[in-house]
């Protein structure tokens, strides 16, 4: 299938539900190309008999991180070029620090760090030669706060901006921008009982996280963000020239993330005298690359 110039062309993982969907869709609608991975191509059957050809369907989990090269190929292959590519697939897990076990963790890590991380190793070299692309890296408000009961979830998603932040350094010379999405709760099936991930409870911890995991599974259904709604905002922002790194979706993301940094700015500015203590005295200030 042969592409012009203007069509963009997105990798989108985990695209058949959720945000990825959603994201899918606008693409598609907006007669854009999309490749689109999932842990079963048939869930993308509708998609399919809606848009034909200009959906590319990939059976792929993304913990495959030895199998992120082939899918960029595939798209390389079929429609010529890669504009976009978004690291969506993820899932959610609940349960207290002693009840995760070190699968459950790592399973945590392989969605949210190392598959995004071999999606970008192989979609780079391309986008380098041609010196444009974007990457959106679907993280969570989850991602610059944690509470109780969310840390194997949270670590996955601090760790995915982290590797992210300085990777938007490194691309930059190259034209390749990285927009960093922290979404608060979505009306997605990122709830449902046969989707978000629980531990084993221990009843331990029920007084100190039960009301967390009431909550969680309680939310399924009624969330207040709009899939399609926050994937227009990703797409406007895209062509955004002075777009930010890091982009909270819904309200609940921006009270959230509003109130993290304020405390956290607080107490760096409380405790500043006590910290530069720890220096030796009279040294100048430290000349660095960044």
């Amino acid at each position: 299938m042969t592409t012009t110039n203007q069509t963009k062309t997105w990798i989108i993982t985990g695209a058949s539900s959720g945000l990825g969907l959603a994201l899918a869709e606008a693409a598609l609608a907006a007669g854009e190309h999309v490749v689109g991975t999932a842990r079963r191509a048939d869930r993308f059957d509708g998609l399919k008999a809606r848009y034909g050809n200009r959906l590319l369907a990939v059976e792929h989990d993304v913990r495959d991180t030895a199998g992120a090269a082939a899918v960029v190929r595939r798209a390389l292959d079929v429609f010529g070029r890669v504009d976009v590519l978004v690291n969506n697939a993820g899932a959610g897990q609940v349960g207290a620090a002693e009840e995760i076990t070190d699968a459950a963790l790592r399973a945590m890590l392989e969605q949210h760090l190392f598959g995004p991380a071999a999606y970008v190793r192989a979609v780079l070299p391309h986008m380098r030669e041609r010196r444009s692309g974007a990457i959106v890296q679907m993280s969570s408000q989850g991602g610059r706060m944690s509470f109780p009961a969310v840390g194997s979830y949270s670590a996955g998603k601090f760790a995915l901006e982290g590797w992210s932040e300085a990777l938007a350094g490194e691309v930059a010379p190259f034209g390749i921008r990285v927009l960093i999405a922290e979404p608060s709760r979505f009306r997605t099936a990122f709830n449902a009982a046969d989707v978000l991930n629980t531990a084993q409870q221990s009843s331990s911890y029920d007084e100190v996280i039960g009301t967390v995991r009431a909550n969680m599974a309680e939310a399924d259904g009624i969330q207040e963000g709009d899939p399609a709604r926050a994937a227009r905002v990703i797409r406007d922002v895209l062509d955004t020239p002075d777009a930010p790194l890091r982009l909270p979706l819904g309200a609940e993301a921006v009270r959230n993330l509003t109130r993290v940094y304020r405390a956290a700015l607080d107490d760096v500015e409380k405790w500043a005298s006590v910290s530069a203590s720890a220096d030796f005295p009279g040294m100048p200030p430290a000349v660095r690359a960044f």
